[in-house]
């Protein structure tokens, strides 16, 4: 039996970015997958010559490895792990392998909410401004694939939760934290620490001239920090107080207080509304300024910058109807930012893997401007008890398309259609996207 160095487990995007990075760094390499590999990903192995295997983990093959580098949606209690855990073998994830093998500086954004539209937004300044940057993370290529063929100045990455808990010398010049609020319980025991302490691993290894970047409202980051000895330099953002923080909105602008040239930029310049991307942009703008970047181009690239597919997305008007998509919002947490920014009458699609959410988060919003739900997913029970009473029309669906002509039916010239599942997606569809993706189909095709 063949003896490999390192495994890969998983075969999508960051774990076939780990393979090739791994066969150029002389590893004798193998990817191993329980599922079956997309035929580009099998294709692209078998040019590269490393070997793979589908639908299983071979056991005597892993006890031999010295390194296994896991994809972010494997979970720790998986058989294999255990496996590889006794056996003494150093477990990490695609971004800590990756990083291990550049020299360029990071900017590391997480959060429950608002950590790609961030990403995105910091990766466009930096970009307008002719910085050398990459893109990776949970957006864009795997970081392996883009060590593999790049060689920036910065990487713009967005980190999950999941890709945190397997990164361990993984070292982010500027830190940021968008804020933290329930999510993925699933996958921490049901424990609120358990999630918060994977959120704050961002900041494992940071120096005294990094950079750790937060929102200051935000009473979970505020309780943790002052709990802990930041090495990092604070910069913080705010939508109630001015005093203390390096980055405000007042009713009509926002202002920076770095410790470049402060500077303001009126709301109604941006692209993206809402109190959330006034957050994202407050975070952004904090970030660039880091790379002392003139504020001239940070403001115009806050005013360029025009959003992420599936979040918030105004897609098409249809006999005055306006149908948004916002497949993104996967949490509690996104979903309420969503209906919170409605300002006319709401037909809510709502549903799918509920991951332990608190529907009664959202009542005050709900009550403010939704007039009819439309539930979508195989078990919609929980919600349907929640706001029964609420709302009074909740009609259940199983299907994008039955769905949306649902709430094409029920809106009526002024109204919003808004996609906002505040749950996973694995029900019914792929991932977020292909959601997203099924609701534009099916409003097109109206």
């Amino acid at each position: 039996m063949k003896q490999y160095t390192t495994i890969v487990l998983g075969g999508g995007e960051s774990g076939v970015g780990a393979a090739m990075l791994a066969k150029r760094n002389g590893e004798i390499v193998l990817v191993s997958d329980s599922g079956q590999l997309k035929e580009k990903y099998r294709t692209e192995l078998a040019e590269a010559q490393i070997d793979f295997e589908e639908g299983k983990h071979t056991l005597e093959i892993v006890a031999k490895a010295k390194l296994l580098v896991k994809s972010p949606g494997i979970p720790d209690k998986m058989p294999v792990l255990q496996f590889a855990k006794e056996k003494g073998i150093e477990i990490i994830g695609e971004i800590e392998y990756a990083a291990r093998y550049t020299k360029a500086q990071f900017i590391a954004i997480t959060g429950s909410n608002g950590k790609t539209t961030t990403t995105l937004w910091i990766y466009h300044i930096l970009k307008n401004a002719g910085l050398r940057v990459g893109l990776a993370g949970n957006v864009g290529q795997s970081l392996a694939r883009q060590v593999l063929h790049e060689n920036p100045d910065w990487f713009v990455v967005e980190l999950s939760s999941f890709q945190l808990d397997s990164m361990f010398e993984f070292h982010a010049h500027v830190a940021i934290l968008t804020n933290i609020t329930p999510d993925h319980l699933d996958r921490y025991e049901y424990k609120f620490d358990n999630y918060i302490n994977s959120k704050f691993r961002i900041l494992q290894n940071q120096k005294p001239d990094d950079y750790f970047i937060y929102f200051a409202d935000d009473p979970v980051i505020a309780s943790k920090v002052a709990e802990m000895a930041i090495a990092a330099r604070k910069l913080t953002f705010s939508l109630t107080k001015s005093e203390g923080v390096s980055a405000y909105a007042t009713y009509d602008k926002i202002n920076f207080n770095t410790h470049n040239q402060p500077f303001t930029m009126f709301y109604d310049e941006l692209i993206l509304k809402g109190k959330h991307n006034l957050c994202n942009a407050m975070a952004a703008a904090l970030a660039a300024d880091v790379t002392r970047i003139r504020k001239e181009k940070i403001r115009e690239s806050l005013a360029s910058f025009s959003g992420v597919e599936h979040r918030l997305e105004e897609y098409l008007s249809i006999h005055g109807v306006q149908y948004i998509n916002d497949s993104k919002a996967t949490n509690i947490n996104s979903t309420w930012y969503a209906l919170e920014s409605m300002t006319r009458p709401t037909v809510w699609i709502v549903g799918g893997v509920d991951k332990g959410n608190d529907y009664s988060e959202l009542d005050v919003v709900v009550k403010k401007s939704v007039k009819a739900i439309v539930c979508l997913g195989v078990d919609n029970k929980k919600i349907v008890n929640h706001f029964s009473g609420m709302v009074e029309t909740i009609i259940e669906t199983h299907s994008m398309e039955e769905a949306v002509y649902t709430a094409y039916k029920l809106a009526v010239p002024n109204d919003v259609v808004l996609l906002s599942p505040a749950c996973a997606s694995f029900d019914l569809f792929q991932n977020y996207e292909d959601r997203g993706r099924k609701f534009k189909d099916a409003v097109r095709n109206l």
